[in-house]
């Protein structure tokens, strides 16, 4: 499939997968700002968080601000992989993010020497290194305590980490009780990820197709339809973008035309809609 689709289109890569490269993601006006602001807040520490519903792009902001950050010199970035472990394993992969050997039975001692090795990045680098954390709804409660209180010392005065936490609404109602509300207060930086406009929509098909190598492979009726079609949804859009990419490589077309489209939509809900999707053509 991919051979086929760089054969026929001469894409760089399928600009509709979650595979993307972080630089060629889009970057808007509100996922700017809010890398801006984590970018400053690394001078402090401190939290921050990416909210809102499946599907609306947290994991893409995440992955933005992973990338410029990264671009920066001395900036260590960490991300963790298993929001679901317990404590035990939330100390064994930090020890392995931060290149410590870490013995879960002893957290006293990890923590630490996580502090030390995070004072030592500071006096050095004059900023705090980055954790970044996506699913964090999934995160065990004792391990969200452990995290807040892990990464600031002399009385709460003094922060060790920048955290950045990214998740849907069961995270946001978490931080809402009475058990979260330390560490809701500590937010300092917030980014609220809303179902998108149909022109957002737009906007970022046309900018994965430019930056895929084939701005005109889709056809700007057809672009329409799919923004108005994935009701606010980014990853929904993709998700339809994608099927139609594969429909039109299986048929050797040249464009994802409006035709296409119609054929496409029509197999999808069944033989019984086809007709009535060729007479909206």
């Amino acid at each position: 499939m991919n051979k086929k689709l760089l054969a026929l289109y001469g894409l760089k890569w399928n600009p509709f997968s979650p595979s993307v490269p972080a630089e060629a993601l889009h970057v808007t006006p509100r996922i700017d700002s809010f890398c801006r602001r984590v970018q400053l807040l690394t001078a402090d520490g401190g939290f921050a968080s990416i909210t809102g519903a499946p599907g609306t792009g947290k994991s893409v902001a995440l992955r933005i601000l992973a990338n410029q950050l990264a671009a920066q010199r001395d900036v260590k970035v960490a991300v963790i992989s298993r929001p679901q472990a317990g404590l035990a394993d939330f100390y064994r992969e930090m020890g392995d993010l931060f290149g410590i050997e870490l013995h879960p039975h002893n957290r006293w001692g990890g923590a630490k020497v996580l502090r030390q090795r995070w004072q030592t990045h500071i006096d050095s680098a004059l900023m705090t290194p980055v954790l970044i954390i996506d699913e964090a709804q999934e995160m065990a409660s004792a391990v969200l305590a452990e995290l807040r209180l892990l990464s600031s010392t002399r009385l709460d005065s003094h922060t060790l980490l920048t955290v950045v936490l990214a998740g849907d609404g069961r995270f946001v109602e978490r931080l809402r009780s009475d058990e979260f509300l330390p560490l809701e207060s500590r937010m300092r930086v917030r980014l609220t990820m809303e179902r998108a406009t149909p022109e957002i929509l737009q906007g970022c098909l046309r900018h994965a197709l430019h930056q895929a190598g084939a701005p005109t492979l889709m056809a700007s009726a057809v672009i329409a339809a799919l923004a108005d079609h994935a009701q606010g949804n980014l990853r929904a859009l993709m998700i339809m973008a994608d099927e139609l990419l594969a429909a039109a490589a299986e048929r050797n077309a040249r464009q994802i035309d409006e035709a296409l489209f119609f054929d496409a939509c029509a197999i999808a809900s069944g033989p019984e809609t086809k007709g009535a999707a060729r007479r909206q053509r």
